[in-house]
């Protein structure tokens, strides 16, 4: 295993480090204003959203790693403490990436990346009118991490409102994952975009707490077959199936695999547990139990 001191490293190679692990990271591309009126629009993956209640997201535009100089979005909202989030999906990531340009202060980026700008409702500074979603934000504080290049600069923006394009909502008006299509950035020049190749659900334990690996028995969490993730999902489950259940299950569903396989027993709870991991991955958690537990019923 590599192990490395960023400190030590210096910043280049350390930016190269962690932005090449921590992602994928969200986009905010922050359309700010300055007090001549001069629009501002830059992309940032140093992002996320911190709170619902009240609702906070917090975005960074870090110096200049090589000459330590703040952005124009840090000197904006210093002077205008005003910003529009705007969310990135896949349809306007090369325009995007055209406003990252290290165009002067006195240049608009909607101009040069052929953004159209839309007036706000509660502050100054333009919505992207092609953006999914668009997030009006009062900053109520900035906080400075250093003054070194690379150092961030944490902009916290309490969101006042929210304007959200109807062709992403779904049937009950909420936002679709799917529709969407978000894009967000990976190391160096990469991105990764969130469609239907990319996406899968699990199920969050909110309100239940699973038997978890420590109540997995022994064979099964030693299994050749299973993956850790599968085991992950078998111990998501409140209780395990009862002897009768998996009676029933065996002699409903597994009884032409045991008679094909009663004399070869290792054979057999690999053939099992391959059962299983399908199931698994069809999300049918309670039958991959019964199949899993056939094999020392």
């Amino acid at each position: 295993m590599l192990t490395i001191d960023p400190i030590e490293l210096g910043n280049p190679k350390a930016h190269h480090y962690i932005l090449g692990a921590i992602g994928p990271r969200p986009i905010c591309f922050a359309s700010t204003i300055d007090k001549k009126g001069v629009a501002n629009l830059a992309p940032f993956s140093f992002f996320n959203v911190f709170s619902s209640n009240p609702p906070i997201a917090i975005f960074s535009p870090a110096r200049s790693g090589r000459t330590g100089k703040q952005k124009d979005t840090y000197n904006n909202v210093k002077e205008i403490a005003e910003v529009v989030i705007n969310l990135v999906n896949y349809n306007m990531v090369e325009q995007m990436s055209l406003a990252s340009s290290p165009y002067g202060s006195e240049i608009d980026e909607f101009t040069k990346s052929g953004f159209t700008p839309i007036a706000s409702e509660t502050i100054k500074p333009f919505r992207v009118k092609e953006s999914p979603v668009q997030m009006e934000c009062e900053v109520f504080n900035v906080m400075e991490l250093g003054d070194k290049g690379g150092a961030g600069n944490l902009i916290m923006c309490k969101i006042k409102k929210i304007h959200i394009q109807e062709n992403i909502l779904d049937e009950n008006n909420m936002i679709d994952q799917h529709k969407i299509d978000l894009v967000s950035r990976m190391g160096g020049n990469w991105y990764c975009r969130s469609d239907k190749n990319s996406m899968f659900e699990i199920t969050k334990p909110i309100t239940t707490c699973g038997i978890g690996y420590d109540n997995i028995p022994k064979e099964i969490l030693n299994s050749e077959i299973l993956s850790a993730n599968d085991l992950g999902k078998l111990g998501g489950v409140e209780q395990l199936p009862d002897e009768t259940q998996v009676n029933e299950y065996k002699l409903m569903e597994l009884s032409d695999l045991f008679v094909e396989l009663e004399n070869n027993q290792k054979q057999l709870e690999k053939s099992l547990h391959k059962k299983a991991k399908v199931l698994l991955k069809e999300n049918l958690l309670v039958e991959a139990w019964l199949t899993l537990l056939a094999f020392n019923d």
